[in-house]
C-alpha cells in the first residue's frame, strides 16, 4: 500500500533494491534524504551520478577507480614486485584496512563457479597472467575466499603460475578470533593447526 506518495515510494523502492539493504533501512535513508536541506541532497545525488560516470577500473590491478591508476598502482612506496590476487575490491579494502600489507593488488571480479557458468575467461585471469609476463614480480599471494570455488580458483591459479617459477603462496585460514572450537567444522580446524605459527 502506498501511504507516502509516488516519489517518496520510489525513493524507498531504489534504495531497498540496493545490497544489504532492507525495507526498514530503505525507509529511513528515504526520510533522512528528505530532511536534508537542498544543497546536500543536490551534492549527495551529484556524487552518485559523478562516481557512476568517471569510474572505471584500474589499468594494473582491475580495482575500481577514476583515474587510468589507483591511488596503489601509482604508489611509489609499494612493493611492486609482491602481488596479491583477490575476488573483489571489496577484499583489497579490507586488506588496506590492516594496514599491515605493502605491495599491491589484481582483482579478479570473481572467481571460478561452473554451477553458475563462470569460467576462467569470465574473471581476470587472463589479465593476471598476461601482468605476471611483463612485470617483474618475486611472489603472488592468493587471497580468494575458503569457499569450494575460491578454493578451486587459488589452485588453477598456482598451476597457471607454477612453470614461471614465481614464488607463490596462499592466505592461511582457520579459526577466527574469539571462535568457538566445537563450532567449526573440521576443514577450518585443520587449515588452522597446518598454519600455525611458533610463538
Amino acid at each position: 500500500m502506498d501511504i507516502y506518495g509516488g516519489k517518496v515510494h520510489r525513493l524507498i523502492e531504489e534504495l531497498s533494491s540496493l545490497p544489504g539493504i532492507g525495507g526498514k533501512t530503505a525507509q529511513r535513508l528515504a526520510f533522512h534524504i528528505i530532511n536534508l536541506p537542498g544543497d546536500r541532497a543536490k551534492q549527495l545525488a551529484d556524487a552518485i551520478v559523478d562516481a557512476k560516470q568517471n569510474t572505471r577500473y584500474c589499468k594494473s590491478c582491475y580495482t575500481v577507480t577514476d583515474g587510468d591508476l589507483c591511488p596503489i598502482c601509482a604508489s611509489g612506496k609499494r612493493d611492486h614486485k609482491t602481488i596479491m590476487v583477490v575476488e573483489s575490491p571489496r577484499d583489497l579494502a579490507a586488506y588496506e584496512r590492516t594496514g599491515r600489507y605493502t605491495g599491491v593488488y589484481h582483482v579478479l571480479h570473481g572467481v571460478i563457479n561452473p554451477a553458475l557458468g563462470i569460467g576462467a575467461g569470465d574473471i581476470r585471469l587472463k589479465e593476471l597472467i598476461l601482468r605476471l609476463e611483463k612485470e617483474d614480480c618475486e611472489e603472488l599471494i592468493i587471497a580468494t575466499g575458503s569457499s569450494v570455488e575460491g578454493e578451486a580458483t587459488a589452485m588453477y591459479i598456482s598451476k597457471l603460475v607454477k612453470p614461471s617459477g614465481i614464488k607463490t603462496s596462499r592466505i592461511a585460514s582457520g579459526v577466527p578470533v574469539g571462535g568457538d572450537l566445537e563450532c567449526i567444522d573440521e576443514v577450518t580446524l585443520m587449515r588452522a593447526l597446518d598454519g600455525r605459527i611458533i610463538l
